[in-house]
């Protein structure tokens, strides 16, 4: 029986059932926004649910590795959440008091001082906001710009930030903005083309370039904001080397540093907080999710010297919400007391190698990052198409070369000069042979005059010398264009194989896994299974499969073996996954 068929054994009651949640989900369809999301990418309808597991209304069973975007710390209805909110509800005492002091709230704010980063809980002030990280975003723009009183907001590409007006200016998609946008380093996407530490290097000098340059058109902003991990960008861990140098940057000109901490927070990434990996302390966090303990609750913590607003400055209904506050407490507890941050650390690192083994295994999947267990699988197009795309791009720049000067003649003062091209074997410096700077190139055998422009150096010879460039840039970081059909494909297989699973990325192309911090290595080992099953499928039925996976030497194909194991087998290791949920 296959993971999603209804696991009740009465024949009608499965019919009436499976008729129940088509009905809801038709319903839904016909009155809901159609700004809805993850319920067109998940047709399924929740009725019970428990740890990583959910049920659906037709008995379908899933394991949830999307953990309400990573909102569920604990998982589904953890005991020592539920028992939090029950005290409150047995105890008589109010639900909803606005901003006034109660013992419920005195203890939430005890449990999460404790857990911040050193430098930050000794002096720091806590602001409840609207029940939505988007609106603790918003309090920190406010709170930054009243206390240094500028307005500008750095910011970085990919970032996202929330839904609001203000906090959809500092995420990456947004037009027209007071925010100025700066490079996330990454490496499989460097936007620089180099990666790793001098990926990172040229972004931290680019945000240093942008703010003492009276010139680049950006003013003396108010504050920064970054996302330690980005998450939505498509899992992104930011170096802890660039986040120190960031920390430095805004340190020096007397910017806030505002650490998003909504998604990363409470031990996703396998430290409390993820700005701890790099040691950083930020003048503000801003907090959601994982800090209501599946209820709705955001805050910002800030340094004290920073609260120069007035009463009444930021506020919102429903930022006493007493039962989310009890939950968050008994989460922030559970978490710091069981070490559940070292227990993601763990294992996300074993996580993260067996699926690299996937990257080896499929052509389709280009990169597979993250910190803890806020994992990405980026879905790529398969190599061949795109050697043939790399093939016609050298064919067209030499047949510029060809024409005699049909590329722009460069600027030859350029600045970076570590950027090595086929051929060169000089290193930084280069006496001898081919180079390459940013603003310009450098041919075989060329002299640069002091102060001038090199000699010897041919149109052709900086038409080939550009190609070359972009080649070796794409050969290095194996960077292929992004898959989003496929990854949907992937999304879907892993459904029906009743894994839950979201899509990110600036392409919608990164499978992303946000499992719940208890999930149990026999649950992480169903996981995987199902993940590369899907992948496998994908693989399988795609009109490109032999593109798409790659032939192990003395091994045979993951996507064979799959065909010849029957549902069965698959249903027992769900079986296992959910028993072990029901034993933790």
């Amino acid at each position: 029986m296959a993971v999603t068929e209804s696991v009740r054994g009465d024949t009608s009651d499965s019919a009436g059932t499976g008729a129940a949640h088509e009905g809801i989900l038709r319903r839904q369809s016909a009155r809901e926004s159609a700004a809805r999301t993850y319920a067109r990418a998940l047709p399924i309808v929740p009725v019970r649910a428990r740890g990583l597991t959910i049920e659906g209304a037709d008995g379908s069973r899933y394991l949830d590795c999307l953990s309400g975007a990573g909102t569920l710390a604990l998982g589904h209805n953890h005991p020592v959440v539920l028992e939090a909110i029950r005290k409150v509800l047995d105890s008589g005492a109010p639900l909803h008091v606005l901003d006034l002091a109660t013992p419920v709230k005195d203890a939430f704010i005890t449990e999460l001082f404790r857990t911040l980063p050193p430098g930050l809980a000794d002096n720091a002030r806590v602001q409840f906001c609207g029940p939505a990280g988007t609106d603790a975003v918003e309090a920190a723009f406010k709170l930054v710009r009243v206390a240094t009183g500028r307005s500008g907001i750095l910011a970085f590409s990919g970032a996202y930030h929330g839904m609001t007006a203000g906090a959809l200016e500092a995420s990456g998609g947004a037009y027209d903005v007071r925010v100025a946008r700066l490079p996330y380093p990454q490496d499989y996407r460097c936007p620089f083309g180099v990666g790793g530490e001098h990926g990172a290097e040229l972004a931290a000098r680019w945000t240093e370039s942008v703010l003492d340059d009276p010139k680049s058109g950006v003013r003396h902003p108010a504050g920064m904001i970054l996302e330690p991990v980005q998450g939505e960008g498509g899992v992104i861990p930011a170096p802890d080397e660039w986040m120190r140098r960031m920390r430095q940057i805004t340190a020096d000109r007397s910017i806030p540093l505002i650490a998003d901490e909504v998604q990363t927070g409470v031990g996703r990434t396998g430290s409390f907080w993820a700005v701890e990996h790099s040691g950083v302390t930020p003048d503000v966090m801003v907090l959601s999710k994982a800090i209501g303990g599946s209820l709705p609750l955001a805050v910002i913590v800030y340094r004290d010297d920073l609260d120069a607003w007035q009463p009444g400055a930021h506020a919102g209904t429903f930022r006493g919400n007493q039962l989310a506050m009890a939950a968050g407490m008994a989460t922030l507890a559970y978490v710091r007391e069981n070490r559940l941050a070292e227990r993601a650390a763990d294992l996300g690192t074993r996580m993260l190698d067996q699926l690299r083994g996937l990257a080896a295994e499929f052509d389709c999947v280009g990169d597979v990052r993250g910190r803890g267990l806020m994992i990405g699988v980026e879905v790529v197009e398969p190599e061949a198409e795109s050697l043939r795309e790399r093939e016609r791009e050298r064919e067209r720049l030499a047949g510029l070369a060809g024409e005699g000067g049909g590329l722009a003649d460069p600027d030859w003062r350029g600045g970076v000069r570590d950027l090595a091209v086929p051929g060169d074997s000089a290193g930084p410096g280069r006496p001898h042979g081919v180079g390459v700077e940013v603003g310009g190139l450098v041919g075989p055998g060329s002299a640069r005059p002091a102060g001038g422009r090199p000699t010897g150096v041919t149109p052709a010879d900086r038409a080939a010398g550009t190609a070359a460039t972009a080649m070796q840039s794409s050969q290095d970081h194996h960077a292929r264009p992004a898959a989003p059909e496929l990854a949907v494909a992937i999304q879907r297989e892993c459904l029906r194989r009743g894994l839950i699973v979201e899509l990110g990325g600036r392409h919608s192309s990164v499978v992303r896994l946000l499992p719940p911090l208890t999930i149990s290595d026999e649950q992480a080992t169903a996981v995987l299974d199902r993940l590369a099953d899907a992948v496998a499928a994908v693989s399988r039925n795609h009109p490109g499969h032999d593109r798409l996976q790659r032939p192990q030497p003395g091994q045979q194909r993951r996507a064979d073996r799959a065909q010849s194991t029957n549902g069965a087998n698959r249903a027992g290791r769900g079986d296992r996954a959910d028993r072990a949920d029901e034993a933790g």
